[in-house]
């Protein structure tokens, strides 16, 4: 295989795992609307259920009369409009994933690192999305985790606490100096770098998690080596 042929092939590869990975990050983003969409119709029908069955009630008692039909169904319209418009699924604070049950933590974190994407430079992006593959993956092993347990506190600490702070120390760095070199290395690098650090350390515990090394998992000691600069720097 000549030389050319060997960059079409990486090319192509390439392509295909960008194109992988858009369609898995599609595929989740669809499951949470729909499962959203299915949350807010059984809302629904329960409020005006409850709605129509009062009614029945009073109605058993006191006829309700024109105005009374006219007010039932401007109470049904108004609950329907108001569920049907309600916000959900507000992506949670680092704050708030520092409390967030361990089986719960990857979609949770997901959702926030989601919200944080278009604030990252293109590099940056690309390892998003594949930590967000990661994070699926790791879920269904903490599912017999408890959150007590070591190897629960060392997911918690990659996950929820340094993964958030790489990237809030990132966007706390000034935008026209995100691309200066400082030490060495631009923001932007260290951010690259951060994530893909975490990428392989998730990658890492979920394959600890599913052959049941949870004493290795929970006595590795190894930890993000990235030093925070205050806002001159990641």
């Amino acid at each position: 295989m000549s030389q050319v042929d060997e960059q079409i092939a990486r090319a192509s590869e390439a392509l295909e795992r960008a194109r992988s990975r858009r369609s898995s990050l599609s595929q989740r983003s669809r499951r949470r609307r729909e499962g959203t969409i299915v949350r807010r119709v059984g809302a629904i029908a329960l409020a005006d259920g409850i709605i129509i069955a009062l009614a029945l009630v009073i109605g058993s008692f006191v006829p309700l009369g024109a105005v009374g039909a006219m007010i039932v169904m401007a109470l049904l319209v108004a609950t329907t409009l108001v569920i049907a418009l309600a916000r959900t699924d507000t992506a949670p604070t680092p704050e708030k994933l520092a409390e967030t049950p361990i089986k719960a933590l990857p979609l949770q974190t997901e959702q926030w690192l989601e919200g944080q994407r278009l604030a990252l430079p293109a590099p940056a992006r690309t390892l998003v999305d594949s930590i967000g593959v990661k994070l699926e993956t790791l879920a269904p092993q903490l599912e017999r985790i408890d959150d007590r347990e070591p190897a629960a506190a060392e997911v918690r600490k990659l996950v929820a606490e340094q993964l958030p702070e790489l990237v809030n120390s990132y966007r706390r760095v000034p935008e026209p100096l995100r691309g200066t070199e400082r030490n060495g290395q631009t923001p932007d690098a260290q951010l690259v770098e951060g994530l893909r650090v975490i990428d392989q350390e998730i990658a890492t515990m979920t394959a600890q998690l599913a052959q049941g090394d949870l004493d290795l998992l929970a006595t590795r000691g190894r930890y993000l080596q990235i030093r925070y600069q205050g806002d001159e720097g990641v």
